[in-house]
């Protein structure tokens, strides 16, 4: 009798037959019996019966059906095999096969090279954890790999040192690659985003690390100003590295130059927020380069608008937006906005504000009435005062009197009035032509900054940017640029991932149901569902792009040593529906680097 026995045969399905067993019964003179047996209960009592006898079976075939029924592999089979090493490798595949995919290694030197591949290494890195130059060279030597990029880029032997070199090499190259880009995404186009940031830096040797106002909030340190041009959509072209105590205003002249001379553009608008593009800016760098521009008033300037009648509260009662026209502004157009929910959220705050200063007042108030060492001095009393107000900027919302030993305090309800009637107002200022630009793309063109932003949120936060601990200024700069390259790759893959992301993966829905382009950004019903139910339209979990890169890093890449001598291979986990999905939508392979 013929039983076909397979080692692979679960435990769960044995666990039903687990009476089964190969049991060898003394024949006296004669070889020993082999039967097949089956143990089972009647009446509570234990009986056993044969099935077969295995007597004629060869030995080998009797061993495999007896271990297979204990739930064994088959003998042999330990020992024959070995995971020598296994690494992360899903999330690496899916970086590195987009930035070929992206031709990136072209747009840093046309020529393979072992500088271009470090630098590549160093993007990829930045992508998926944004770690330091000293963690990124252990992630990638042979003993201490913390993925699969250091075999797949050959760069298994690498140190720091290698990496600072690549960076030097780098840095001359910038020009080249930010020419590159704009070549790629700026040619025939009509807007250009431009904004500035700031990076918290470690140490004081580097001439670039000086004390300046904070935009990332890192208060009281070293700092450097990074300025980024972008598309309309968001994608980075190029990043200028400027001493940290730079104002907004001082770095747009080297933009200026960089559009007009470098890329070439003569029909292009500047967008900029209201503290970047200031009328001289215009007057000086703009106007002269014959490069238009979108932009925002700033509210003493609004405030003058009303005054002399440019804008009316009953501008606003029929809708929106609407253009006015000042000889103040000539060749200009002004589009004044009105946003309800801004102007809500700002008179919410100013109430807060005015609540929490007047409780610190008050605490000076009592302090100077306490029967233990009370406060005592007018200048005593005036720069406790004067931190209060100053620290919470509601200096012009407050009428204070210091009189003697006591304090008193009103608000200056006319001036509270007057920020109160600016509140949700904002003008937009360009110099395009309506023809050109209608007023609706104008307003849209303005909040489009936010692309920007979100450049700078992902360098602050996910690319860590910062801190910056290089001491060279030029490896400063080959720091930056490498973090924006990382975050160029990380737009673009989740462009590519968004239908299984939190992202809106359908934005021109969300933009179609807004009543007007002044009014909040909506997201499509869509992304509205994967964020409330947190699974895709498959149904298949959401994720975010950190934790998507988290998942594709269970694809590990295992190397495996024969017993025998038999040469090693290497074993890459088969991806799950999810993770088969991300690279389909990317359009590489998780096997990349490997046959």
């Amino acid at each position: 009798m013929y039983f076909g026995v397979s080692w692979l045969i679960s435990r769960q399905f044995l666990a039903k037959i687990a009476v089964m067993y190969v049991t060898r019964v003394p024949n006296r003179d004669s070889p020993p019996a082999v039967l097949l047996r089956e143990s089972y209960r009647d009446g509570g009592k234990v009986k056993n019966r044969t099935l077969a006898n295995l007597s004629s079976w060869p030995e080998a075939k009797v061993e495999a059906l007896s271990r297979a029924l204990k739930g064994l592999p088959p003998a042999g089979l330990e020992g024959a095999f070995e995971i020598t090493r296994s690494l992360p490798h899903g999330h690496v595949a899916a970086v590195l096969g987009t930035i070929r995919e992206l031709g990136l290694e072209d747009v840093i030197a046309p020529a393979p090279s072992r500088q271009r591949d470090l630098v590549t290494a160093m993007i990829t890195a930045a992508v998926i954890d944004g770690s330091s130059k000293l963690a990124t060279a252990r992630g990638l030597r042979a003993g201490t790999a913390a993925s699969s990029l250091g075999g797949l880029a050959g760069l298994e032997a690498c140190d720091e040192d290698d990496l600072y070199a690549a960076m030097d090499w780098l840095r001359p190259r910038q020009q080249a690659i930010e020419d590159a880009l704009a070549a790629r995404h700026l040619t025939g186009a009509m807007l250009v985003l431009y904004d500035v940031s700031s990076a918290a830096f470690e140490g004081r040797t580097c001439p670039l690390g000086l004390i300046g106002h904070a935009r990332d909030g890192v208060r009281g340190r070293l700092q450097i100003v990074y300025g980024v041009l972008t598309t309309a959509e968001g994608i980075p072209v190029a990043v200028e590295v400027f001493k940290g105590n730079t104002g907004d205003p001082a770095t747009l002249a080297s933009q200026v130059k960089k559009l007009q001379q470098r890329f070439g553009l003569t029909h292009v608008a500047v967008v900029g927020d209201r503290g970047m593009i200031t009328k001289a800016r215009i007057k000086n760098d703009l106007r002269p380069a014959e490069l238009d521009w979108v932009t925002a008033l700033r509210g003493p300037a609004i405030a003058a608008l009303m005054a002399g009648g440019a804008i009316q509260p009953s501008l606003f009662d029929e809708q929106d937006m609407a253009e006015i026209t000042t000889p103040d502004y000539p060749g200009e157009r002004l589009i004044a906005c009105y946003n309800p929910f801004l102007a809500a959220e700002r008179a919410r705050k100013r109430g807060e504000l005015l609540d929490a200063t007047e409780a610190e007042l008050e605490k000076i108030d009592a302090a100077t009435r306490r029967p233990r060492r009370p406060l005592r001095g007018q200048d005593a009393i005036a720069l406790a005062v004067g931190k209060v107000i100053n620290k919470k900027k509601a200096a012009k919302h407050f009428i204070t009197d210091i009189a003697g030993d006591h304090l008193t305090w009103r608000r200056d309800e006319q001036k509270i009035a007057a920020e109160a009637a600016l509140d949700g107002i904002y003008v937009i200022r360009t110099s395009l032509p309506a023809a050109v630009l209608g007023t609706g793309p104008a307003v849209e063109s303005y909040k489009a900054l936010e692309n920007v932003e979100r450049v700078f949120r992902g360098l602050n936060t996910d690319l860590l940017i910062r801190p910056i601990r290089h001491r060279l200024p030029g490896r400063v700069r080959a720091h930056v640029l490498i973090r924006m390259l990382a975050y160029y790759v990380t737009w673009h893959m989740q462009q590519k991932l968004a239908p299984i992301l939190f992202k809106d993966d359908d934005p021109a829905t969300g933009r179609a149901a807004r009543p007007s382009p002044v009014a909040p950004a909506r997201r499509s019903a869509a992304a509205l569902a994967k964020i409330t139910t947190k699974v895709t339209a498959d149904g298949a979990p959401a994720h975010s792009f950190a934790t998507l890169l988290a998942d594709l890093a269970t694809i590990a890449a295992s190397h495996i040593q024969p017993a025998g001598g038999l040469p090693a291979f290497t074993l890459i986990t088969t991806p799950t529906p999810v993770q088969r999905q991300a690279f389909e939508l990317l359009g590489v392979s998780h096997r990349i680097g490997y046959p």
